[in-house]
């Protein structure tokens, strides 16, 4: 698609749909995250499209990985894919087509997409209970408190609506980190603020490591300073069972509860 065709290319809602979450929430996704949010159930497809929509200069591509099998194609909207669905333009400032050996920033905000997905697009399957809203953060959304959630979730329940921020962990923050964060939530918890801004009570705090042996040696930094409001998972059990499956333990004990 080059020249005048550009500007005949027909957008689909379910396109402007993905670019819409790309900006207020996702910044950065793959194929796979690009079919779940738009919907699109074949592969081939899926990829025409992100093409078309990349030559139309309204998605950004650019790679992630060496070369060959391991190498994953990503894409971030454009200022002129924000201007087309009316919002600010929110993305990671990377060359096109240009190739990154590693980027965690990049890395942990695809973790973080993954269970943005998994949370409003993934079926629930639990009678009485519905996905209400999830809240991005882009900077830290409490004042005095050095925290930037990687999200904040909402479900109504049968016994009321249930919150929970989103900890993603890949491995690389040191005990230090941990307990500062576990410092600042405790406070958020005790100051009120999270009533006033979120209109409740009291949250969970989810903490999503990428192992098992990770997973356990953040629990044991938290479990010194509190064993309220968190609760922890591997992204292996989650990706195999389900978000909302018997993957989740507590700072105390070994039984794997459902989140609801």
């Amino acid at each position: 698609m080059r020249g005048n065709e550009h500007r005949r290319m027909v957008v689909q809602e379910r396109e402007r749909h993905a670019i819409r979450e790309l900006n207020e929430v996702m910044r950065v996704i793959d194929r796979e995250l690009f079919k779940i949010v738009a919907g699109f159930t074949s592969t081939t497809r899926a990829n025409a499209r992100l093409l078309a929509l990349t030559r139309a200069g309204l998605l950004l591509r650019f790679f992630l990985g060496t070369t060959g099998a391991g190498q994953k194609a990503l894409y971030a909207s454009t200022l002129k894919g924000a201007q087309l669905v009316g919002v600010p333009l929110c993305a990671p400032r990377r060359r096109k087509d240009e190739m990154l050996v590693a980027d965690f920033a990049v890395q942990h905000q695809l973790a973080a997409n993954e269970i943005y997905c998994a949370v409003k697009y993934r079926p629930m399957n639990l009678s009485g209970c519905s996905f209400r809203r999830w809240v991005a953060f882009h900077k830290p959304p409490f004042q005095g408190l050095r925290l930037i959630p990687d999200g904040y979730a909402e479900w109504q329940t049968p016994s009321g609506v249930i919150g929970a921020f989103l900890e993603i962990d890949l491995g690389n923050e040191g005990r230090a980190v941990w307990k500062e964060k576990v410092k600042n939530y405790l406070q958020l918890a005790q100051s009120g603020e999270f009533e006033r801004r979120f209109s409740a009570n009291r949250f969970r705090v989810l903490v999503i490591a990428p192992s098992e042996r990770r997973l356990r040696s953040i629990r044991t930094t938290i479990v010194s300073a509190t064993q309220k409001f968190f609760w922890f998972a591997s992204l292996d059990a989650i990706r195999a069972e389900g978000f909302f499956a018997s993957v989740w333990l507590r700072p105390t004990g070994e039984e794997r509860r459902p989140l609801l």
